[in-house]
């Protein structure tokens, strides 16, 4: 580990190592949701300007980036603290 950086080696953050601060977590939290519902709009803006075959690729693109989102930035900080995960991501 980056002792500097609080990063792990191989990039995964935040690791078993690192406290996130509430304030912090919360800030990030805000953030993903927002950037998750404007990747949705253009989702629904490629769905409505664009071939079936440019929306599908557009659409895996954006699934890739929002699972990528969710399972190394929201989902660590929703097991540090469970209470800021929102109700719809609740499986």
């Amino acid at each position: 580990m980056d002792s500097s950086s609080g990063i792990a080696s191989n990039g995964a953050w935040p690791n078993k190592d690192v406290d996130m601060k509430r304030d912090v977590a919360e800030a990030i939290n805000k953030l993903m949701l927002d950037y998750g519902a404007k990747l949705d709009d253009s989702v629904k803006l490629v769905l409505e300007s664009c071939t079936q075959p440019e929306f599908e690729a557009y659409r895996t693109a954006v699934g890739q980036i929002m699972g990528t989102m969710l399972l190394d930035v929201m989902d660590p900080i929703y097991r540090e603290y469970p209470e800021l995960k929102p109700d719809e991501l609740e499986a």
